[in-house]
């Protein structure tokens, strides 16, 4: 099975670090008012429910996590710290992976209070910043922390899109060296023309050896140097499909 890991590879101009604000100016930022509108997102919700003649909750759940995605990119973005806070949605999204944890926080019969302590617990843990931290605890007050993974997705399209960032997700059976990555962003770079390039990793034993390198919109484009290709290429070749192999 493929597990997906996250490899700090970055192709971007060297910024100077900025400080963050403290944490009662985040918490302002962050309340239930301009920033986060929890009663105008209900009701974006419902109009753009009723524009599209009564669209499935699907549609709306989406259109509620892209709201949350890009006012969370909005604080950081005004912050200026949305470098950081992609390392921070990043972090949620392994911690997230966890099957388990995720059905504990979509639990509506789990206490809200429970839930609240556990964040703190992750906030800690993870080292995420104070406003991702009250983020987190705001989609667990609204109900709507069961959306994290579609949060999580929609916020990355957000941060590409700011930043000029593509995405190039490598699958390979063995973690591949760092230098190796460097070399597989210098080339997605020049294929794309972006400014700035972000490697995630998967590990997926099923390409026997090599790797591929999916990027473009919605991972449309795909470079494969897999040795599973290979094999599948030769046998489509060869036609082996009509014979039978002795043991």
């Amino acid at each position: 099975m493929a597990s997906l890991q996250h490899t700090p590879i970055f192709l971007q101009p060297t910024k100077s670090p900025h400080s963050i604000p403290s944490r009662s100016n985040l918490i302002h930022n962050l309340s239930f008012s301009a920033t986060f509108p929890s009663l105008k997102l209900k009701a974006a919700a419902a109009a753009a429910a009723a524009t599209n003649g009564g669209a499935s909750s699907a549609k709306m759940a989406s259109s509620a996590a892209t709201s949350y995605a890009s006012a969370l990119a909005d604080v950081a973005k005004s912050n200026n710290t949305l470098d950081a806070t992609c390392g921070d949605v990043e972090k949620i999204e392994r911690i997230f992976t966890n099957q388990q944890v995720f059905d504990f926080f979509a639990n509506p019969v789990v206490d809200v209070e429970k839930k609240r302590e556990m964040l703190d617990q992750i906030a800690a843990s993870s080292s995420l910043s104070p406003h991702t931290a009250n983020f987190l605890n705001i989609l667990v007050d609204s109900g709507r922390i069961d959306l994290i993974k579609d949060i999580v997705s929609e916020f990355e399209v957000v941060y590409n899109n700011l930043t000029d960032t593509q995405l190039a997700v490598v699958s390979s059976v063995v973690k591949l060296e760092s230098q190796h990555l460097a070399q597989i962003a210098k080339q997605v770079q020049k294929l794309t023309g972006a400014k700035n390039v972000r490697i995630k990793t998967v590990i997926d034993p099923s390409l026997v050896a090599g790797f591929t390198i999916r990027y473009g919109s919605s991972g449309s484009k795909l470079i494969d140097m897999s040795v599973k290709k290979q094999l599948e290429e030769i046998a489509a070749q060869l036609d082996l499909g009509d014979i039978k192999l002795g043991v």
